[in-house]
């Protein structure tokens, strides 16, 4: 097992990250979790992210994996994040 590493992150990129994943009108991940739903309890949600960031404690959960038909019939996989993790993605 990996030990934790924490990161320096300021309140800010979270909040800009947030509005970042709510413009690109994703879908609810693994977790269920709409960008709506999320948006219902925003400042604990967003403090919640923040701080197990900058302590080290967060942990990624699975992604959603749903398969989109392609044109020759096969289908491609696609990994939906939570909206958490779609965060995390857009604080750099």
């Amino acid at each position: 097992m990996q030990n934790a590493k924490s990161h320096e992150i300021s309140k800010f990129l979270i909040m800009d990250a947030f509005k970042r994943v709510k413009a690109n009108h994703g879908s609810a991940g693994i977790d269920g979790v709409s960008i709506e739903q999320f948006e219902k309890n925003l400042k604990d949600n967003l403090y919640k992210i923040w701080n197990r960031m900058s302590s080290g404690s967060y942990f990624p959960p699975s992604v959603k994996l749903v398969e989109i038909p392609k044109p020759n019939g096969d289908k491609r996989p696609l990994g939906i994040p939570t909206v958490e993790t779609g965060l995390l993605k857009w604080r750099q």
